[in-house]
């Protein structure tokens, strides 16, 4: 997840200025994020790289997106009002064991509402507990692509990996703080389709970081595109290979930062979502 002095913001030549107060728990430079290639030993750091959460614990610090159900038409080139629209299709009812929607249809549209939400899955601090982390993969990922997945995942997100990010070995945060990761689908478009697979993009804003009065890391936002290799297997759509790229990130406004109280009340009040398209 990135942001310029925070890398990832564009180069507007203005200065950003915090006001008094509004950052309480310190400045922390954004993460950047890295994109893999299409094998199957690289999609393990995708995945751990998703929310940039190696970058994140050191403290280091294009993919083109268009509508997603319409198409460009007439001499101007921009998209139909039914591009933005609710689709109107109803949503999958069925949920695996850990909650994870399936069940996805036959068709783009599908594929478009399997790579939404399997990227706010892959986005959440389930991902930082073993236990669960192991029944995401197995969920979402092919049975070839999960089994070379999950013990090299387990060595990334180690004991001392999840120390610098703040939380105990079973991926807890300490008492009093909250840690947040939280992928925010925007948009998703299909760049190819066919009846066995799909290559997905989503554009999402990610959330993560630690909410507390005495976190150095507070929770900041980033803008990234996922994009997905789908394949229809068992009756639902699972993932083959996945890539990242940075961007598009708007311009920052100018809203201040909110206090580290008022970060963990609006995270415990508004739940995310558990279905996107």
């Amino acid at each position: 997840m990135s942001l310029g002095d925070e890398p990832g913001y564009p180069d507007t030549g203005h200065t950003r200025t915090r006001l008094p107060g509004s950052d309480p728990y310190g400045g922390a430079s954004r993460r950047g994020g890295r994109s893999s290639s299409r094998s199957l030993v690289t999609v393990v750091g995708v995945v751990v790289l998703l929310i940039a959460a190696i970058a994140f614990a050191n403290r280091g610090g294009d993919g083109n997106s268009s509508s997603a159900t319409g198409d460009a038409s007439g001499s101007g080139g921009g998209p139909t009002t039914s591009s933005t629209a609710a689709s109107g299709t109803k949503p999958v009812e069925t949920k695996s064991n850990e909650g994870i929607p399936t069940g996805f249809a036959h068709t783009s549209q599908g594929a478009q509402s399997a790579a939404a939400n399997y990227a706010v899955t892959l986005g959440s601090t389930g991902m930082f507990n073993k236990d669960y982390r192991h029944q995401i993969v197995a969920s979402l990922y092919t049975s070839t692509a999960a089994n070379q997945l999950q013990s090299a995942m387990d060595s990334a997100y180690s004991a001392n990996f999840l120390s610098k990010m703040g939380l105990d070995a079973t991926g807890n945060p300490p008492q009093g703080s909250t840690f947040v990761s939280r992928t925010v689908p925007v948009g998703t478009t299909a760049e190819q389709y066919s009846d066995s697979s799909a290559k997905i993009a989503v554009w999402y804003m990610g959330l993560i970081g630690m909410s507390g009065n005495s976190s150095t890391n507070p929770v900041t936002t980033t803008w990234k595109t996922w994009t997905f290799d789908l394949q229809w297997t068992g009756g639902d759509w699972k993932i083959r290979a996945d890539t990242q790229t940075d961007g598009p990130a708007p311009v920052p406004g100018d809203d201040q930062a909110a206090t580290s109280d008022e970060i963990s009340k609006a995270v415990e009040q508004y739940g995310g979502f558990t279905y996107a398209r």
